[in-house]
């Protein structure tokens, strides 16, 4: 590993705040309610197995992930807790690795079911299963108005241990809350009919991290946190809710400084021309590493506690800043491009808003040559 002083670029995870997060979402649950961290997508870029450590250690009840072969990760470097996997399964050798590693499996549909309790029988074998229901999110699950046939016919099978039924929300981080109250309406139609069949469900969850900060009758017996986990709010007007810190910073240093005359064009294309001579340093850090090319001459950096414009697009390995502003800047110094310095903050949200996407595809989009450094002290 080279040491943290000679990395030309690097990403920092702040572990004091990820523990942060997670008791004042845990103070923010009704009573009873319990957190499943949601650590699909490598922890959305924060490194999984050490996010996982963390999270439970400050007393996350589960977490989830999105692939068999994220959970076998988890498994692999000693993680016991339940791991829920929020993906279809259809394969009998992915039952056979679930089995083997001890994760819990979404059933989305009768066939899935089959196809578990058929292989399930043969290893002599009962697993915990969840439910999931479509509600309105079109995706995944089995419609809400047969929840009451889908149950039964998993209850069919001594193989399969019913954990939960759940759904998820589409809408929940809009001011209109019309699709998500529709949804709820529909997955508390789903209840009632079970009930009244007779079905007794040990857990029922509905809410992300959306419907967790913004309606506490969302709640249910268990919400899945995900974007709120790593400090970001998934809609502005929810920044009221509970005290977030950011946990994941992106640094690179200067690997060359220059003076470029007036009328010099910057970068591929001269899709910036200066009009006076500036000064530029070179970052060692690009879109290979995950900063998106859209952001070129979009983005600041912050540089000695100021913030720098990018000029020029953004490449593969390095980008462009004015410096005209820097008369003692070295070769060597560190440029924070997301994270804080003093009172100025550079948010995954004011990128997204920049080009037109969401924080939760910032997060992911940071490229595992980018060393994580894990920060442990507050």
């Amino acid at each position: 590993m080279i040491p943290l002083q000679q990395q030309r670029a690097w990403v920092n995870i702040n572990h004091h705040n990820l523990t942060h997060n997670v008791k004042v979402l845990k103070q923010w649950l009704n009573s009873g309610t319990k957190l499943m961290t949601v650590i699909k997508a490598d922890a959305y870029g924060h490194g999984a197995v050490k996010v996982a450590q963390t999270v439970i250690k400050a007393g996350v009840d589960a977490v989830a992930i999105a692939t068999l072969l994220e959970g076998i990760e988890l498994r692999q470097a000693g993680i016991e807790a339940p791991i829920l996997i929020l993906g279809a399964i259809n394969t009998a050798d992915e039952v056979k690795e679930i089995v083997k590693h001890n994760l819990e499996a979404t059933l989305c549909s009768p066939h899935q079911a089959q196809v578990f309790a058929d292989t399930l029988q043969s290893l002599n074998y009962v697993l915990p299963v969840h439910l999931k229901l479509d509600t309105g999110m079109s995706r995944l699950g089995t419609h809400w108005h047969n929840a009451v046939d889908f149950v039964k016919y998993v209850q069919q099978f001594p193989q399969l241990q019913l954990k939960s039924v759940y759904s998820h929300l589409a809408t929940a981080d809009e001011e209109d809350t019309t699709v998500m109250k529709l949804q709820q309406s529909r997955f508390e139609e789903a209840i009632f009919a079970l009930k009244s069949a007779n079905i007794s469900i040990p857990c029922l969850h509905l809410a992300n991290s959306a419907g967790t900060l913004c309606d506490r009758s969302l709640h249910y017996d268990l919400v899945r946190v995900g974007l709120a986990l790593y400090g970001l709010y998934p809609a502005p007007h929810l920044r009221h809710t509970v005290p977030l810190k950011p946990v994941l910073e992106v640094k690179a240093r200067i690997t060359q400084i220059k003076t470029i005359p007036a009328h010099t064009g910057v970068s591929y294309g001269h899709t910036f021309r200066c009009d006076r001579p500036l000064k530029i340093a070179v970052v060692g850090i690009g879109y290979a590493d995950g900063i998106p090319r859209l952001l070129s001459n979009k983005m600041n950096v912050i540089v000695q506690g100021k913030l720098a414009p990018q000029i020029g697009n953004i490449t593969m390995d390095q980008l462009m800043i004015d410096v005209t502003a820097f008369p003692d800047l070295e070769v060597g110094e560190i440029v924070t491009l997301l994270g804080e310095e003093g009172e100025i903050v550079i948010s995954a949200d004011d990128w997204a808003n920049a080009i037109g996407t969401i924080s939760w595809e910032i997060l992911c989009s940071f490229k595992h040559r980018l060393p994580r450094i894990n920060l442990y002290e507050a």
